[in-house]
C-alpha cells in the first residue's frame, strides 16, 4: 500500500509517499481502506519529531480517517466486509489501509460523505470528551473556545449551540469571525486587537465562561484562569503558547475552580472505545439533523500531503483539511 512518512524530522517537505506492506487485521481489528483522512496539528509534531505515536501505533502519520472495511479479524461481529465506516486512530491514517479496534470503529454519520467522513472522528471525539464528559457544560451555561475557525472551534461552537450552551470564541481575523458567528457563536473575540477575559465578562454579565477549551497552554493559562466563572472548568488540550506557565492558585481558589489537561490519542483503547460509543449516541444524531455540519477548507490528494501541511502551518483555513487515498 502506498502511506505518507516523514523521511526525518523537519518541515512539511520531509513527507514522502512510500511502499508499505498490507497491514493484517489481527483480534478485535479490521482493516479500513482509506477514502480520507485528516490534517491535524499533532501530525505537523510527529512530523517535526516532537510527538511520538503511543507504543504499538503505526508510525505512518494520520489520527483519523473514513473508508470501507476490506477485512475483520477474529473476534469481530460489529462490522463486516464492505461497510462504510470512519475510525478514531493511534496513527496510520495517511494511507491507502489502515488497521483500526474495532471499539474505535464507528458508522458513517446519516448525511455525510464517505470523503467528508475523514475530517469527524478526531474533532468529534476531541470535543465530546473534552467538553461534555470531562468538562461537563450544561444547556445555559457560557462556553469559550479558542481558535475557534479550526477543526476543533468549528465543531465545537456547532456542538454547544446545538445543547443549549453561550458560546465565545476567539480568532485572528474579521473572516474568520464572520464565519464563527454563521456557525452559530453568539460572541466573537479577536485575539490581536481585544482582550478575550474583558469580552467574556462583558457577554456574561461578569459572571464568566463555565468552560475553556483552550489550544494555547501556558500564555493563555493566568488569563483563563481570569475569564473562568465561579466553579468554571478549563480544559487544556493543546500547547501553541508553550508548555510552562505560572498558575496563580490564590485566583483559582477563589472561584473553585478547575484546570485539566488532556489528550486523546494516548489514552487505552477501553478510554477511547467509551468516547466513540458517547460520540455516535449524541453527535451524530446531531449531525444527521443538520445542526452540526463538517467543515472543510481544503482536499488533498497523498501525493499533496507536503501541500496540505504547508496550509496547515499558514493558518489560514477555517476548518479542517482532508487528504484523499
Amino acid at each position: 500500500m502506498r502511506a505518507v512518512i516523514a523521511s526525518e524530522p523537519g518541515g512539511p517537505g520531509v513527507l514522502t509517499v512510500t511502499e508499505l506492506p498490507d497491514p493484517s487485521p489481527g483480534e478485535s481489528e479490521v482493516v479500513i481502506d482509506v477514502a480520507a483522512t485528516a490534517v491535524n496539528r499533532a501530525d505537523m509534531l510527529q512530523r517535526q519529531g516532537k510527538y511520538a505515536p503511543p507504543p504499538g501505533a503505526s508510525p505512518v502519520l494520520g489520527l483519523e480517517c473514513s473508508g470501507v472495511v476490506s477485512n475483520v479479524g477474529p473476534g469481530v461481529a460489529e462490522w463486516s466486509v464492505g461497510d462504510e465506516v470512519c475510525a478514531l486512530l493511534g496513527g496510520g491514517g495517511y494511507a491507502e489501509k489502515v488497521v483500526a479496534h474495532v471499539g474505535q470503529v464507528m458508522p458513517v454519520p446519516a448525511g455525510v460523505d464517505l470523503v467528508t467522513a475523514g475530517a469527524l472522528p478526531e474533532v468529534a471525539c476531541t470535543v465530546w470528551s473534552n467538553v461534555f464528559m470531562i468538562a461537563g457544560l450544561q444547556p445555559g451555561e457560557t462556553l469559550l473556545v479558542h481558535g475557534g475557525a479550526g477543526g476543533i472551534g468549528t465543531h465545537a461552537i456547532q456542538v454547544a449551540k446545538a445543547l443549549g450552551a453561550h458560546v465565545v470564541t476567539t480568532a485572528g481575523s474579521e473572516s474568520k469571525l464572520d464565519f464563527c458567528r454563521s456557525l452559530g457563536a453568539d460572541v466573537t473575540v479577536n485575539y490581536r486587537e481585544q482582550d478575550f477575559v474583558e469580552s467574556v465578562k462583558d457577554a456574561t454579565d461578569g459572571h464568566g465562561a463555565d468552560v475553556i477549551l483552550d489550544n494555547m497552554g501556558a500564555s493563555y493559562l493566568d488569563r483563563n484562569v481570569s475569564a473562568l466563572a465561579t466553579e468554571g472548568r478549563l480544559v487544556i488540550i493543546g500547547m501553541q503558547g508553550g508548555m510552562k506557565g505560572e498558575l496563580n492558585i490564590g485566583k483559582l481558589l477563589s472561584k473553585r475552580g478547575a484546570v485539566i489537561a488532556t489528550s486523546l490519542r494516548g489514552r487505552p483503547v477501553l478510554e477511547k472505545t467509551s468516547i466513540c460509543a458517547s460520540v455516535v449516541e449524541h453527535v451524530w444524531p446531531l449531525i444527521a439533523d443538520g445542526a452540526v455540519k463538517p467543515v472543510v477548507h481544503a482536499k488533498f490528494s497523498l501525493d499533496q500531503a507536503t501541500e496540505a501541511h504547508q496550509m496547515m502551518e499558514a493558518g489560514d483555513h477555517i476548518g479542517k483539511i482532508v487528504l484523499t487515498a
